[in-house]
């Protein structure tokens, strides 16, 4: 190591355990996760009990009415992907959605300052971009199926069983932590109709740090798909009470295109960086922009750099630059055209770009600038048997589209926002079609029985994440915890390079080119790591959420 860990220390350690590890955003549900691992169940079933109690405890960025991906190593050895998301509806096409989008009442609803995002009083028709908020940005939830077949596929528990600590919050209560009930404010202006306010509000008002709540109604949903499973969402009752929603409120998706989803298991794709080889989701998501950056940081030899230098961070900054320019523009539903981003060979083209200067204006072709500071979970979990697993859920932006299925308390995503109504872009809407997606599981191999599972939950701030995470670590041999305390950077889709205050050497970086601005710790992610090296089970939770990494 060449950096002095004191500087940053969130006065955390690094996690050791040899039975079992849990690293997650919430510490409730982190403990939900290390029960199942205690009763006999083996990550995959500890994953799943964590995302649901995810669900329950931290409502502000996670739900049933969202997607799911996950990466994981299994006991055996295999390294394998499940990618649970659905598309748009079988009706929502650009004409469709434009069409709606004519009245200047959907365009305030839809793109409304209240709530944090710009209103182009002229913008119609044709003009208008994807809606932000309200049903068109809804697309077909991934969650509820893709628990099901982690456990039924990978587990040793039963769905039921996973479910239940979930059931347990959402019905008996449980205290608010602090970084959660300081989102659970943007529900106060985002939930409009009465039954969703009185789904996630406290009469009118959201709970303050400390305050216990229940959320009866998700409750009852939980307890309805541990009684018959995941079919109710998707055939029986819950899909209903979706499809009604969104209909009622103008939009197109139905009861068809809930039955007609399946979770899908890709083959992983990788690279090795500097001896260590990283597994990333391949296409809808953010997974080639990782290793497209990774690429072009070792071909620049960005790891040969002193840590706290300079220099250092403008490598891997213009690494990231490029990796977004190309992701951002290219990467969409698998089933269309996607170029090799992850090659070394392409890597190699695009590094003869970067200079001792940044650079300017590479028109980052961001889906949805609004989506830059989106709101996700992300949990790590490994056992004793060799399981590994990143399991990563989200609803898109904090508590998602506005829209809440009846009675149900299942707030719908708004993850169709990511489409571009542009014909002749990439990730243009399309019947059916998967958006571009933010979320990112990773493993890493850092060497013989030497592996990883982590990620960085946080809309775009996910690739510039792994990015930092992994170099700290591969370069640099920092413990994980001093990896995820380490102050961060985040290239913004402005152009500026957003810092935390005390990340070292600003001026310096400014002089090379980059407009640099302090951002407050919420805005750079939220990272969690377990490792599993030999016999020995580590890991880290991110300082700067409620969470915890708890072991036994």
């Amino acid at each position: 190591m060449d950096i002095d860990l004191d500087r940053f220390t969130s006065r955390r350690a690094t996690v050791h355990a040899n039975r079992g590890m849990v690293a997650t955003s919430q510490p409730l549900a982190a403990q939900a996760g290390l029960e199942m691992l205690r009763d006999g169940g083996n990550a995959f079933d500890a994953a799943v009990a964590t995302a649901a109690a995810l669900n329950v405890v931290e409502p502000t960025s996670t739900g049933l009415g969202g997607d799911v991906f996950a990466l994981y190593r299994t006991a055996d050895g295999d390294v394998g992907a499940m990618r649970s998301c659905g598309g748009a509806p079988a009706d929502a096409t650009i004409a469709a959605v434009r069409d709606a989008l004519e009245s200047e009442d959907d365009l305030f609803r839809y793109y409304p300052e209240s709530r944090g995002y710009a209103v182009d009083e002229s913008a119609t028709g044709d003009s208008v971009e994807m809606p932000f908020l309200g049903p068109h940005a809804v697309t077909v939830p991934g969650t509820a199926r893709g628990w099901e077949t982690t456990v039924q596929r990978f587990g040793k528990k039963t769905l039921r069983d996973v479910l239940q600590p979930a059931i347990h919050y959402a019905t008996e209560g449980y205290p608010v932590s602090e970084v959660i009930a300081h989102a659970w404010t943007s529900a106060e202006a985002l939930f409009t109709d009465d039954h969703a306010r009185e789904a996630y509000l406290v009469d009118g008002t959201s709970p303050d740090a400390g305050e216990t709540v229940t959320l009866p109604r998700l409750g009852e949903s939980m307890r309805s798909i541990a009684e018959h499973g995941a079919d109710i969402v998707y055939e029986g009752e819950i899909a209903e009470a979706i499809a009604e929603e969104v209909q009622s409120n103008g939009g197109f998706l139905t009861v068809d295109d809930l039955a007609a989803f399946e979770p899908e298991f890709p083959e992983p794709v990788s690279t090795t960086y500097n001896g260590s080889e990283i597994y990333e989701l391949p296409p809808n998501n953010q997974g080639l922009i990782v290793l497209e950056a990774l690429n072009i940081a070792e071909e620049i030899g960005a790891g040969d750099h002193t840590y706290d230098s300079p220099e250092r961070t403008h490598a891997l900054v213009e690494s990231m630059k490029l990796a977004f320019v190309d992701g951002h523009r290219y990467i969409t539903d698998p089933e269309y055209e996607i170029p090799p981003l992850a090659s070394n060979a392409y890597a190699a083209d695009r590094a003869t770009a970067i200079s001792e200067s940044a650079i300017q204006d590479p028109a980052v072709g961001v889906p949805n600038a609004n989506a830059e500071d989106a709101d996700t979970v992300l949990l790590s979990v490994a056992d004793e048997e060799g399981n590994l697993v990143s399991f990563i859920n989200s609803r898109f932006a904090g508590f998602g589209s506005g829209l809440v299925a009846g009675d149900t308390g299942i707030a719908l995503q708004n993850r169709g926002a990511s489409f571009s109504l542009d014909p002749d872009h990439p990730n243009c809407l399309e019947p059916g079609k998967r958006p571009f997606h933010t979320l990112i599981p990773a493993l890493a191999n850092f060497g013989e029985d030497d592996w990883a599972a982590f990620g960085v939950m946080g809309g775009y701030m996910q690739p510039q994440g792994h990015l930092q995470v992994v170099s700290s670590l591969v370069d640099h041999d920092l413990p994980l915890q001093a990896a995820l305390d380490a102050p961060r950077w985040r290239y913004r889709e402005s152009g500026a390079l957003g810092v935390e205050e005390r990340f070292p050497h600003q001026t310096k970086l400014a002089r090379k080119g980059h407009s640099v601005s302090v951002l407050p710790p919420s805005m750079f992610g939220g990272a969690q790591i377990v490792r599993k090296r030999g016999e020995t089970l580590s890991g880290a939770t991110e300082p700067r959420k409620d969470g915890t990494v708890t072991g036994y």
